[in-house]
Order: structure tokens, then C-alpha cells, then sequence
């Protein structure tokens, strides 16, 4: 049979690492450093590791980078525009390949808050204003109510009712259209209303 040694071993204090004990700190090698196209640590802070093993395998790729590009601008639809500010641009023959952080930004919304920012400045400019515009616009005149007594020969109640309803005209306007349409009551209704 063959002879088994059972080995003791001694633990003390000094082998055992404590959870108090602080590491101690590794110097920074050449694997940590900033990527290329990176201009700032904040940059290299903003970048994750997807993006950092993308940037990786493009630049395997042949992609250079283009130096001194602020910001960037793509139209996706005539009112929508996709905008990096401080991009990171590589390009390759006629290819751009653009990292950043994109923002959608919407050009009906700006145009209509540069409307509203001149409008406001027109009316602080102006004062009032009121006075000047008036004078372009003419006055609207009230048709005449025929209120009175209407004579209803040769118009039935019925068709009366229905172009008043559908009109919304007084009872008068209402006898007047279907007389003068043959009592024709679609053609009294598109009298009325247009």
C-alpha cells in the first residue's frame, strides 16, 4: 500500500487577506489609454465597451479619422433632423462612419418658436399696434333678420324644419332659400351655407 502524508497547515493572521486592508493600486498600462479618435477623457468616460470594440474592429477596416468636424446634420424626413454635436468621424473611400451622442430635433417645432419669439418682439416694439391695423380691415356687415310674419304657401313644414336644422338659419332665410330653389330642399341647404 502506499504511504499517505497528511499535511497540516498553519493559517494565521498574516497569510489572510482582510476585507479592511485597502489593494494596492496598479499602475496604468498601454491597454487603458484613450482611443484615437477620443479628443478628451471625457470623451473616453462617455464611450462603452460595445462602442469601444466597434471603434476597434472599424478601425481594422482601414477607417481614418477626419479631424476638426463640430457638429454633424442628418435629414431623415423634410422636417426632421438628426444632429451630433462634437462628433467622432472616421471615413473610408465615400464612407463616413459617425459616433456621438444623435439628438432628434425637430424643425416645425423651431420655426414655430422663432414665430413666436418675433411676434413677441413685434409687439414689444410696437406697444399697442392695435390702432394701425384696424384701419386695413373692413367692418363686417349683419344680414337682416326677417323676423316677422313669413308667408309659408307652397312650403311644407317638414322641409322648413330640416333646412332650418341643417342651415342653422331663422325660420325666415329658411322659407326665402326653398322658394327661391323650387322647393328643392338639398339645393336651399347648399344656398344657405355657402
Amino acid at each position: 500500500m502506499t504511504d499517505t502524508e497528511n499535511k497540516v497547515v498553519e493559517i494565521t493572521d498574516d497569510n489572510v487577506p482582510s476585507d479592511d486592508d485597502m489593494p494596492a493600486l496598479e499602475e496604468a498600462t498601454a491597454n487603458t489609454t484613450i482611443e484615437e479618435g477620443d479628443e478628451s477623457e471625457e470623451a473616453a468616460a462617455e464611450v462603452g465597451r460595445s462602442e469601444k470594440k466597434m471603434r476597434k474592429a472599424l478601425m481594422k477596416l482601414g477607417l481614418k479619422p477626419v479631424p476638426g468636424i463640430q457638429r454633424v446634420a442628418m435629414k431623415k424626413q423634410p422636417n426632421v433632423l438628426f444632429a451630433v454635436k462634437k462628433p467622432d468621424v472616421y471615413v473610408v473611400g465615400d464612407t463616413y462612419v459617425v459616433f456621438g451622442e444623435y439628438n432628434v430635433e425637430d424643425m416645425n417645432a423651431q420655426a414655430r418658436a422663432q414665430a413666436q419669439m418675433m411676434q413677441q418682439q413685434q409687439a414689444a416694439a410696437g406697444g399697442d399696434g392695435a390702432d394701425d391695423d384696424d384701419d386695413d380691415i373692413p367692418a363686417l356687415e349683419e344680414a337682416p333678420v326677417d323676423e316677422g310674419d313669413v308667408d309659408e304657401t307652397g312650403v311644407e313644414a317638414e322641409d322648413i324644419e330640416l333646412v332650418v336644422q341643417q342651415a342653422n338659419v331663422s325660420r325666415g332665410q329658411a322659407v326665402k332659400a326653398l322658394k327661391e330653389n323650387d322647393n328643392d330642399v338639398v339645393n336651399a341647404i347648399m344656398t344657405l351655407t355657402t
